[in-house]
C-alpha cells in the first residue's frame, strides 16, 4: 500500500497529532509499505525523513497566542506535484483544518481516496483563547473538510457522537494504541519519588501541554490536600502563569526518552482536569503505567477510564468532586493498589500494532468505497 500522509502537525512539534503520525509511519515500514509525509516546516526544523519515509515541508506560520504549534500552508498545486509523484493509494489527512483541508479537496479532484482522522477540537480551542467568534466559521470548515473525506475516524465515541450531531458523514472509530512496554509499573523510582517527596507525600500528577485548553489550573483545588505532592510534566505558553497559582508543585519540564515512563509510574494518582480531549493519550499511558486516574467525563477520558475500577470521571467543572475522587485514592492504600491493578489489565491488549493494523483495514475500506462511489 502506498499511504500519502498530510498532517497538521509534526516534529519537532511533540503532541497527541504528531505521535500518532509517527506510530503510524512505523507501522507501515514494518509492513512493508510505502509513505511520503506532507508536515508544516516549523521553520526548517521539521525532519526530512522519518521511519525511512520523506517528509515533504510545506510554508508555516505559528498559531497566534501559541507559538509551539505551526501550521502549514502549502498551495494547491505542490500538493498536487507531491501526490502525482507519489500515486498513492490513499491519502490519510491528520487533523485537517488548514492544510489538510486543501489535501482532501486535492484528493478529490485527482479522483483519490481520503481518510480524514479527527484528532483536535479546533473550535472548542478558539473559545479558550477568546476567538468565540470564530467559532462558527472553524466548525464550518471542519465539516466541509470531513464532509470530503471518503472516511472520517473519530478517536472515541463521544467525539464521534459530535461529529455525527454536526452533520459530519461517514464517521467511524479509531483509537490510539500505547507502548505497555515502555510504560509500565516496574518503572516506579523511588530514588526520585523520595527526592519530590520526601516526607513520604503520596504524589498526584500531571502530563501534557501548558496551554489554556488543558484547564491545568484546575489542579490548584489539589494543593492543600494532606499528605501530597503536585507534580506537573510538561511545557507550553502557560507555564509562568501556572507557576504562580500552583507555587508548591513541582515542575519537571518536558520530559522524553525514559524519563518520562520513569516520573509516570512514579506517581500514585493521574489527574488530567482538561474538558477539550478528543482521546487523551496521557491517561491511556498512565494506566499503562498501573496509575489510575481522574478525569472530567467528557471527550476521551470516557472511553479510557472505568469508574470505581481504573480511576475516576468527575462532573466537567465539578472541581469539589475532583477533590473528593483524589482524595479518595491517596488516603486509601489498599484501594488504589487495587485500581493499580486494574488499570494496567484494561490496556493490555492495546498495542501500537493493533492499533495500526485496524488503521490499514480503515484504508482499504475507504478504498474500496472510493471505488464504489466511482462506478456509481
Amino acid at each position: 500500500m502506498r499511504v500519502a500522509i498530510v498532517t497538521e502537525s509534526f516534529l519537532p512539534s511533540v503532541n497527541g497529532v504528531t505521535h500518532s503520525v509517527m506510530r503510524v509511519l512505523e507501522h507501515l515500514r514494518d509492513r512493508g509499505d510505502d509513505a511520503v509525509v506532507v508536515a508544516p516546516s516549523s521553520n526548517g526544523q521539521v525532519p526530512r525523513t522519518y521511519a525511512g519515509f520523506p517528509v515533504v515541508p510545506a510554508p508555516s506560520a505559528n498559531l497566534p497566542g501559541y507559538p509551539d504549534l505551526p501550521f502549514g500552508f502549502p498551495t494547491s498545486l505542490r500538493l498536487e506535484e507531491v501526490f502525482e509523484d507519489f500515486r498513492p493509494d490513499v491519502v490519510h489527512v491528520a487533523a485537517p483544518i488548514s492544510m489538510g483541508h486543501k489535501a482532501i479537496m486535492v484528493a478529490n479532484r485527482m479522483d483519490l481516496p481520503s481518510v480524514a482522522i479527527y484528532q483536535t477540537e479546533y473550535a472548542s480551542f478558539a473559545s479558550r483563547y477568546w476567538m468565540h467568534r470564530a467559532q462558527p466559521v472553524i466548525w464550518w470548515r471542519v465539516r466541509a473538510s470531513h464532509s470530503l473525506a471518503t472516511m472520517t475516524l473519530a478517536p472515541s465515541s463521544y467525539t464521534r457522537q459530535v461529529l455525527v450531531n454536526r452533520g459530519i458523514p461517514r464517521v467511524g472509530l479509531w483509537g490510539r494504541g500505547v507502548d505497555t512496554t515502555r510504560f509500565h509499573p516496574a518503572k516506579r523510582d523511588d530514588a526520585w519519588r523520595r527526592t519530590v517527596a520526601p516526607g513520604g507525600e503520596r504524589i498526584i500528577g500531571y502530563v501534557g501541554r501548558l496551554a489554556a485548553e488543558k484547564q491545568v489550573e484546575d489542579l490548584a483545588v489539589l494543593a492543600d490536600l494532606p499528605n501530597t505532592r503536585l507534580v506537573v510534566v510538561g511545557h507550553g505558553p502557560t507555564r509562568e502563569e501556572l507557576e504562580q497559582r500552583l507555587p508548591t508543585a513541582h515542575f519537571t519540564g518536558q520530559l522524553t526518552g525514559e524519563h518520562l515512563p520513569r516520573v509516570l509510574a512514579s506517581m500514585d494518582v493521574f489527574v488530567h482536569p482538561g474538558e477539550l480531549e478528543t482521546f487523551c493519550q496521557s491517561i491511556q499511558e498512565a494506566l499503562a503505567s498501573g496509575v489510575p486516574a481522574v478525569a472530567p467525563a467528557k471527550g476521551g477520558p470516557i472511553d479510557l477510564i472505568d469508574p470505581s475500577h481504573t480511576g475516576w470521571l468527575y462532573p466537567p467543572g465539578d472541581l469539589a468532586t475532583l477533590r473528593s475522587q483524589v482524595q479518595d485514592l491517596v488516603g486509601d492504600d489498599r484501594k488504589r493498589h487495587a485500581f493499580s491493578r486494574a488499570a494496567r489489565a484494561a490496556v493490555r491488549g492495546r498495542t501500537w500494532d493493533e492499533v495500526c493494523a485496524r488503521l490499514v483495514e480503515h484504508y482499504q475500506a475507504a478504498i474500496r468505497a472510493h471505488g464504489v462511489q466511482r462506478v456509481g
